[in-house]
């Protein structure tokens, strides 16, 4: 019996890191960009499919749409994770393993022969979906430090770095974990904005390509 339920909550844990895999690997940038006739967003700038590189298409009010829908990726998967097993250790396990595959669905997607983003919008709606404080920290390290220097890459860079120091201090130490992971996923999916960032060749927050 013991057995059973192991195999079962294996299976779950495999399930739910399937659908939040392929819910984070939906391209909204590419797709939006393309609905509005604006071609293929990786074509233009960076290459990459998400909010900073569609802000360069000049159209705000899409780079917000898909910046609300790639953290959307990560904070749903979660939250429908948690409540598989609601108020529990389980509910978190389950959680943070939705949101890391979530952030990796985006960052290699299927449909896009493993080629997506830097996963920093679905990470922050992951963290802000199982630790509101965290996520809320780590927006408004981002803010702080993209008002001061213009580089989205380096914000992104700094609270990526900076989130699994906040949910230790905070005493969320699985979120810690799973921040310490994203992080890693996230710095190693930016090693090239940090070679243009040393440069001196990384555009700037708004600047077109």
């Amino acid at each position: 019996m013991q057995e059973n339920a192991i195999d079962i909550v294996t299976r779950a844990h495999l399930v739910v890191a399937l659908f939040a895999y392929l819910l984070g690997s939906i391209p909204f940038g590419l797709v939006l960009t393309k609905l509005a006739g604006l071609g293929d967003i990786r074509d233009i700038g960076s290459g990459n499919v998400g909010a900073t590189n569609v802000l360069r298409t000049g159209n705000k009010p899409l780079a917000l749409l898909t910046l609300l829908l790639d953290a959307g990726k990560g904070g749903i998967a979660a939250l429908i994770a948690y409540h598989l097993y609601p108020g529990g250790d389980k509910g978190i396990d389950f959680a943070i393993i939705a949101g890391l595959a979530a952030v990796i669905g985006h960052n290699f997607p299927l449909w896009l022969r493993f080629e997506g983003g830097k996963g920093f919008a679905t990470t922050l709606g992951t963290l802000l979906a199982i630790s509101w404080q965290i996520g809320l920290a780590a927006c408004v390290t981002w803010a702080l430090i993209a008002a001061i220097f213009r580089y989205s890459s380096l914000a992104a860079l700094v609270a990526l770095a900076a989130s699994p120091f906040y949910a230790w201090f905070m005493g969320f130490e699985k979120v810690a974990v799973l921040a310490a992971l994203l992080a890693i996923l996230g710095i190693f999916r930016h090693q090239e904005n940090i070679r243009r960032l040393l440069k001196g060749e990384e555009s700037k927050i708004g600047k077109k390509k």
